[in-house]
């Protein structure tokens, strides 16, 4: 192994590394973002993960690139993930593409972003998904708000988790409409928002004498 090439190694070893991860509403990955990344991986020998919020991270970034890669990405369209962002809810792939689905969630997603992405520092802690079927693909029974869709219209849950100590969320809604769903998922985050000073799990929450739902 030749000299230069030992100092090229400790360099990169020891350069400075960041993540960056790159939201995509409804899992969706558009192949020209795909391709972006593919070639940028390639110059910043950047790796990719893909999160079980539906993001795509970019890890072993190289401080130096970070800005390069960013303003690169945000021409196409990209938004990245922040404190204060609304968060993008989960989904299962849906209706069009599962003989059990429903209903199509990445456009209910859509109207959920439409109606929250301009929110600004939303407080951290909590995620939402949504379910085109009982079958719960996405996790809505284990999140902090989760919309599960039914034959007879929407089901929700409040105050689910995961981890280590998983709970199951409240059901605090049958057969609502789509309409009514929204509206419920408003008065959660304005409630949430509310009793939050930095951040805080749905679950938490739940015992508050002003939660605005009993289970049903």
């Amino acid at each position: 192994m030749n000299f230069q090439y030992q100092l090229q190694k400790v360099k990169m070893s020891t350069e400075k590394k960041s993540c960056i991860t790159l939201l995509l509403p409804a899992g969706r990955l558009p192949l020209n973002i795909m391709e972006t990344v593919h070639q940028l991986g390639e110059k910043y020998s950047f790796r990719v993960y893909l999160s079980t919020l539906q993001n795509l991270r970019l890890t072993d970034v190289p401080e130096n690139a970070a800005a390069e890669i960013r303003e690169t990405l945000a021409s196409l369209g990209v938004e990245f993930k922040a404190p204060g962002k609304f968060p993008l809810p989960r989904v299962c792939v849906g209706m069009n593409h599962c003989k059990l689905g429903v209903i199509d969630p990445e456009t209910l997603n859509q109207k959920i972003l439409d109606k929250f992405t301009d929110r600004k520092n939303t407080k951290a802690k909590f995620k939402i998904a949504i379910s085109a079927c009982t079958m719960c693909c996405s996790g809505v029974k284990t999140t902090d708000i989760g919309i599960m869709a039914t034959r007879d219209g929407y089901e929700l849950f409040a105050g689910g988790k995961g981890g280590p100590f998983p709970k199951i969320g409240r059901r605090i809604a049958r057969k609502a409409s789509e309409e009514k769903a929204l509206e419920i998922i408003e008065t959660l985050v304005e409630f949430h928002d509310q009793k939050t000073a930095k951040k805080q799990r749905m679950y938490k929450l739940l015992n508050d004498l002003e939660f605005p739902y009993q289970e049903v």
